[in-house]
């Protein structure tokens, strides 16, 4: 039986000091053959992103069915306070465990990154740079991929395709592509071309590379305020990542963007030699930054979907491709 009235009803919560949330889904069932090292590499990326994060950033991890030894490590994270937020479940997929831990949070921006990236120091101020630059940037990525122009990249040409604003230049960290490319096991991922030249946009002295990939993303908090997915049928992969993270930015007009700097590492499932040559000498001393930004909530750039495909094959048609590539600075 209930007696009196539970005095936290219709109580406000308070306004928290968080801007920026960081997510982290963490799989590792055990610590045989594939997932060896794992534990290791899972302790590398969450201590660079301690080091390198300022105050104002909230720290979910989910343990997505992870063995016992995992789950201790972050129980200890949990009990230190260096983490604010631990979920436990058993294994419910990559996108199930991102989706818990996005609901019942309101943020400025969410980073959502794999357990195996290693984060180097100044990341946040740059990815804070290119939002606050650019007011319809939706989804910014740190490390920057030159082949992904044609990826759900549509609502940038539609504002960009004449103006002398968007460009070729060259790749400032071409190691950086070579090492992930290893990293997936791909060392043909980028050709020679890709790895000299990005496309990039200009804007209140801002430049940021056009595309992004989403091992390593910062999403607009706004981006997910209305969710279009609940449930994911895959465990790893599949549609999932590309239908919830991915194609909504485009659909809703904002851009997908990189830093023109490589500011992240994918570890993959081994601490391999350059990895640890990484590690011992980049520079991830903790330093409070400006983290000032500024989001437009409540303007939305919508276009069209008929207006993007109609962009879209035109604009990737062979032979119009080759003129645009040719009139943004490509030799032919």
């Amino acid at each position: 039986m209930r007696i009196g009235i539970n005095p936290a009803r219709n109580q406000l919560l308070s306004t928290s000091d968080f801007i920026h949330q960081v997510i982290v889904p963490v799989f590792i069932p055990n610590q045989e053959a594939y997932y060896n090292e794992s534990l290791n590499v899972l302790k590398t990326c969450l201590e660079s992103l301690f080091n390198t994060c300022h105050s104002k950033t909230y720290f979910t991890i989910v343990n997505n069915g992870s063995c016992k030894e995992v789950a201790a490590y972050l129980d200890d994270l949990m009990n230190n306070k260096q983490i604010h937020e631990l979920i436990h479940t058993t294994s419910i997929g990559k996108m199930n465990a991102i989706l818990k831990a996005l609901v019942g949070n309101s943020f400025d921006l969410i980073t959502i990154t794999d357990a195996d990236v290693l984060y180097l120091h100044g990341w946040q101020n740059k990815v804070y740079n290119i939002f606050n630059a650019f007011p319809k940037a939706g989804v910014v990525g740190t490390t920057p991929f030159s082949n992904m122009l044609k990826y759900y990249t549509a609502s940038i040409y539609i504002d960009f395709l004449f103006s002398n604003k968007m460009r070729f230049e060259n790749v400032a960290d071409k190691s950086a592509l070579d090492n992930f490319a290893k990293s997936v096991n791909n060392p043909n991922l980028f050709n020679e071309l890709q790895l000299k030249k990005n496309l990039i946009i200009e804007h209140n002295g801002v430049k940021a590379v056009v595309g992004s990939g989403h091992y390593s993303a910062t999403y607009r908090g706004d981006f997910f305020d209305q969710l279009n997915a609940t449930y994911s049928s895959y465990s790893l992969g599949g549609r999932s990542e590309l239908d919830f993270l991915d194609s909504p930015c485009d659909m809703k007009g904002y851009y997908r963007l990189s830093t023109t700097d490589n500011f992240t590492y994918h570890m993959g499932n081994t601490m391999t030699d350059a990895i640890k040559m990484i590690v011992n000498t980049s520079k991830v001393d903790y330093r409070e930054i400006d983290f000032f930004v500024c989001l437009n909530k409540n303007k939305k750039y919508f276009y069209p979907y008929w207006i993007k495909k109609i962009l879209e094959k035109i604009l990737y048609s062979t032979v119009f491709w080759n003129i645009f590539l040719k009139s943004k600075g490509l030799y032919k």
